[in-house]
């Protein structure tokens, strides 16, 4: 990823703000994770302010009272910069930068920071650009002189000298961006269609960032994605042909993690990115069992999921990580149709999944028994490689098949 700070005094010190607006809200595990979020981003965490309101306030996110609480907080840290839990209008962006003097970020603009920090491909780093500058364009008002902030989160990036760059130019080249991802919109569809003419079931691996996504496609395809223990160590899809231990064949893919307030300029950024799922036959919803805050990261999964479309999927949750789980309590997803229990990093519970998959594969598909003539042998190749072939017996009349084949092969047999 590179440090982006040269030095060690450069080190953005930032303390967190959060309003809580009800009892049932669980401000403390939203902070933890924007802690987790801003030292993936490169920062220092030194204090956290929360304040009970039953609204956000309009002009400084924080009431008054905490507005001068924060400025003893960030006297006494020597803190330079605070960051919101929710994203911020740009007439708060303002009024919190007069009052306060320091650099002032929200949940989204860390986000879009790290993913510029861990964009690969080309379609990435457009898509990271496309939500950075949509995101910026709204609050050019907002921030103060940032070309004169030096380095630190959100300056990071394809975007660093277009923060000076005015509404126009940023207008044209969101543009150009949108022109780039339709282009490859396109070139996307045609290998979809290429992939549709050919039957073997795609399976998509989905979940709540840093739940163990990449480490399970390296594990079953021996692929060599970035595995981190880190938030969004994976922004570029990955697709893997994978072999199951009953010969069947899938095509595995990873996506971009999903987050609690993921916001809306990178959920239409990376829309492309997360239809992966969309076409998909199979999700694989992994869960980190041992945080504490997973039944939040389950719902957080298939509401994003139900945001993108995707409904109607065979899904199965696997409760990843189990070796770290202190007290073994049994978990539940009552939206999956399998549930695995299993520790991907030692391999624990992979042929359990195996067998789930393989299970779930049969149930989308049609079971034939029939005897094919000696001509016709090369279609007992096609059900190896896309079906399961359980029985064959060649006989005086031809070749007796039971096999179990997908719905679309056995309309053409």
């Amino acid at each position: 990823m590179g440090n982006f700070f040269e030095n060690k005094e450069n080190i953005d010190k930032v303390i967190l703000v959060a309003v809580k607006l009800n009892d049932s809200e669980n401000v403390e595990s939203s902070l933890d994770e924007l802690e987790e979020l801003v030292s993936t981003a490169g920062a220092e965490v030194v204090g956290r302010a929360i304040q009970p309101r039953d609204s956000v306030h309009p002009g400084t996110y924080v009431g008054k009272g905490k507005v001068d609480e924060l400025k003893d907080m960030i006297y006494e840290t020597d803190a330079t910069g605070i960051v919101c839990d929710d994203e911020l209008s740009p007439a708060q962006y303002k009024n919190l930068e007069e009052e306060l003097n320091v650099k002032v970020m929200d949940r989204t603009l860390v986000i879009l920071d790290i993913f510029a920090g861990r964009a690969k491909t080309s379609e990435g780093k457009i898509q990271v650009e496309l939500a950075q500058l949509r995101y910026r364009s709204s609050r050019l008002i907002g921030m103060r002189n940032l070309s004169r902030q030096g380095g630190g989160i959100g300056t990071r990036g394809p975007g660093e000298k277009k923060l000076e760059v005015d509404r126009r130019l940023i207008r044209d080249r969101i543009s150009n961006l949108k022109a780039e991802v339709k282009e490859l919109e396109l070139h996307r569809e045609v290998a979809r269609a290429k992939r549709s003419n050919n039957p073997v079931p795609v399976v998509s691996i989905v979940g709540y960032t840093n739940a163990g996504k990449s480490t399970l496609l390296n594990k079953l395809t021996k692929a060599s994605v970035l595995e981190e223990d880190k938030l969004f160590a994976t922004l570029d899809p990955t697709t893997r042909n994978y072999k199951l231990n009953d010969g069947q064949e899938v095509l595995l893919t990873d996506t971009v993690g999903f987050i609690r307030k993921l916001p809306h300029h990178l959920i239409d950024a990376f829309r492309s990115t997360l239809e992966e799922a969309k076409y998909a036959d199979i999700i694989i919803h992994m869960v980190d069992s041992s945080n504490p805050a997973l039944d939040s990261h389950i719902h957080t999964v298939y509401e994003t999921l139900a945001m993108l479309g995707i409904e109607d999927k065979i899904i199965i949750t696997v409760f990843n990580k189990q070796d770290k789980v202190e007290n073994k309590e049994v978990l539940r997803d009552f939206k999956a149709d399998y549930t695995v229990y299993a520790s991907v990093k030692t391999r624990e519970g992979l042929d359990d999944l195996n067998d789930k998959l393989s299970e779930a594969l049969r149930s989308m598909r049609v079971h034939i028994e029939k005897v094919f003539d000696y001509a016709e042998a090369g279609k007992l190749g096609l059900i190896r490689k896309y079906g399961q072939l359980l029985k064959e017996d060649y006989r005086d009349e031809g070749i007796y098949v039971e096999a179990y084949v997908p719905a679309e092969m056995y309309d053409k047999m």
